[in-house]
C-alpha cells in the first residue's frame, strides 16, 4: 500500500482517542460519579452510618493511589493494553462482589478490588496513549479523552440513580456497573496500540514511514528520568496542588447528592443535578484541554480551580427553595471547573517533564491526588455524623481549593529539561 493510499485512511490515533474516551466514560461513570448514588440506599437497607459507607470510597482511592506509580512504571515499559484489559476484568469482578455484600468488610474488600481496577483503566494509561499519538494538539486530544469522564457522569448518574436503583435495587445497580466495565476488555485487546511507530506511523497523522525506521517514537526519548523529576520543585508543587485539589473536589462531589437530599431535593432531582455537572464537566474537559494548547497549563488549572471555589460557596446557599438561576450557576461553575483536572494534570506532567518517564511521574501525581480523594469522603462523613451539617465541611473544602490554586501557580518548568 503506497503512502497516498495510506494517507487517505482515517488516522489510527483517532481510534485510540475514541477508545480512550470510552475508558474515561466507564472509569468515571461507574466509579467516581456512581458512588454517591448508593450512599442513602445502603444506609437505609443495611443500617450502616454515613462515615462507614464513605470509608469504602476512601479505601478505593487509597488502593488506586498506591497502585498508580506501579501501573505507571508498567505502562512506561510494556503494553498499556495489557494493564487496561486486566483492570477492566478486575473491576467487573469487584462490582459483582459489591452487589453481593452483606457486611461492611465485604463492602470494603470489594472497593479495594475496585480501586485496583480504577488504576488500570483510568487516566494513567489513557493519557500516556494520547501523549504518544498526538503532539501538536495534545491538549485538545487529552481534553476530548477527558470529556469521557463528564459524559460518564451525565449518562450513567441519571440511569443508575434515577432508574436502576429505584426500580431494581442497589444490588442490581452494582451488577449493572460490572457489565459496563466488562465491555472495556475487548476494546483494549483488539484496538489499543501503544504508539504510532508500532504500525509504521508518526504522531498527529503525519506522513507514515517504514515501521523498521520508527520502532521507537522520537517523543519517547525526550524528557526527564523519574529520579531527576523528583528532585525538582515543580514535581513537589504538583504533588501538593493535586492532593489539596482532590480533597476539595471529591469532598464536594461525593457529598453533593446526600447534601441536596438533606436540604429538600428528591433523590431523582439530586441525581439529575449530579448528572448535569457531568454534562458541563464534559464541556469543561474539552475546553481546558484546548486551553492548555493556548496558555500555560498551570494558568488553565488555576482558572478551573477558581471556578470550583466559587461553586462550592454557592452550594452552601442552595436548598429546595433556591432560585433555579442559583442552581444553574452552581452547576455551570462546578461542572466547568471539574473539567480542568485531567487535561491540566496530564499537560503539566508532559510539558514540565517530557514523556521519558511520563507514566511513573503521572502515576506519582495521581497517587497524591488519590490520597487527597481518600481523605475527603471519610473526613466529611465523620464530621457530618458529629455535627449533622455540611456547612463547616464546605468551608474547609473551599480553603483546600485555595491552597491548590496557589501551589500550581508556582510551578515552573525545570531548566534542565
Amino acid at each position: 500500500m503506497n503512502a497516498q493510499n495510506q494517507k487517505s485512511k482515517i488516522f489510527y490515533g483517532y481510534w485510540i482517542l475514541i477508545v480512550s474516551f470510552f475508558f474515561a466514560f466507564i472509569y468515571a461513570g461507574c466509579g467516581f460519579y456512581a458512588f454517591s448514588l448508593f450512599v442513602i440506599p445502603l444506609e437505609q437497607d443495611l443500617g450502616w452510618d454515613r462515615a462507614s459507607i464513605m470509608l469504602g470510597l476512601t479505601l478505593s482511592f487509597l488502593t488506586t493511589g498506591i497502585a498508580g506509580p506501579f501501573v505507571g512504571r508498567f505502562v512506561d515499559r510494556y503494553a498499556p493494553k495489557t494493564v487496561m484489559a486486566a483492570g477492566a476484568l478486575v473491576g467487573a469482578i469487584g462490582f459483582i462482589f459489591t452487589g453481593l455484600a452483606t457486611e461492611l468488610w465485604h463492602f470494603y474488600g470489594s472497593f479495594v478490588i475496585n480501586g485496583l481496577s480504577m488504576a488500570g483503566i483510568g487516566p494513567i494509561p489513557t493519557t500516556y496513549l494520547i501523549s504518544n499519538w498526538f503532539k501538536k494538539r495534545r491538549g485538545t486530544a487529552i481534553g476530548i479523552t477527558s470529556a469521557g469522564i463528564g459524559a460518564g457522569g451525565l449518562v450513567l448518574s441519571p440511569l443508575i440513580g434515577g432508574f436502576v436503583i429505584p426500580n431494581l435495587g442497589w444490588r442490581l445497580g452494582y451488577i449493572a456497573l460490572a457489565l459496563f466495565v466488562a465491555l472495556l476488555i475487548p476494546l483494549a485487546l483488539l484496538i489499543i496500540k501503544t504508539r504510532p511507530s508500532d504500525i509504521g506511523l508518526l504522531p498527529d497523522g503525519n506522513q507514515p514511514v517504514e515501521k523498521s525506521e520508527t520502532r521507537i517514537s522520537p517523543a519517547i526519548s525526550d524528557g526527564m528520568t523519574f529520579r531527576t523529576a523528583i528532585s525538582t520543585s515543580a514535581f513537589w508543587l504538583l504533588i501538593v496542588s493535586f492532593f489539596t485539589f482532590s480533597i476539595a473536589e471529591v469532598g464536594v462531589l461525593q457529598n453533593e447528592v446526600p447534601y441536596l437530599q438533606g436540604v429538600g431535593f428528591s433523590a431523582a432531582a439530586a441525581a439529575s443535578i449530579h448528572g448535569l455537572i457531568g454534562l458541563f464537566s464534559t464541556i469543561g474537559k474539552f475546553l481546558f484541554g484546548w486551553l492548555c494548547d493556548k496558555i500555560k497549563a498551570s494558568f488553565a488549572c488555576a482558572i478551573g480551580t477558581a471556578l470550583q471555589i466559587i461553586g462550592t460557596l454557592l452550594l452552601m446557599k442552595i436548598d429546595s427553595n433556591s432560585s433555579p438561576v442559583l442552581i444553574a450557576f452552581y452547576v455551570l461553575l462546578v461542572g466547568l471547573g471539574v473539567g480542568n483536572w485531567l487535561p491540566t494534570m496530564s499537560m503539566l506532567v508532559s510539558t514540565n517533564f517530557g514523556l521519558l518517564a511520563y507514566g511513573a511521574i503521572f502515576g506519582s501525581v495521581a497517587f497524591s491526588q488519590s490520597l487527597g480523594g481518600a481523605a475527603a469522603p471519610f473526613f466529611s462523613g465523620y464530621i457530618y455524623d458529629i455535627l449533622g451539617s455540611y456547612q463547616p465541611i464546605l468551608i474547609v473544602l473551599a480553603i483546600s481549593y485555595g491552597i491548590s490554586l496557589i501551589s500550581v501557580l508556582f510551578v515552573v518548568k525545570p531548566k534542565n529539561l
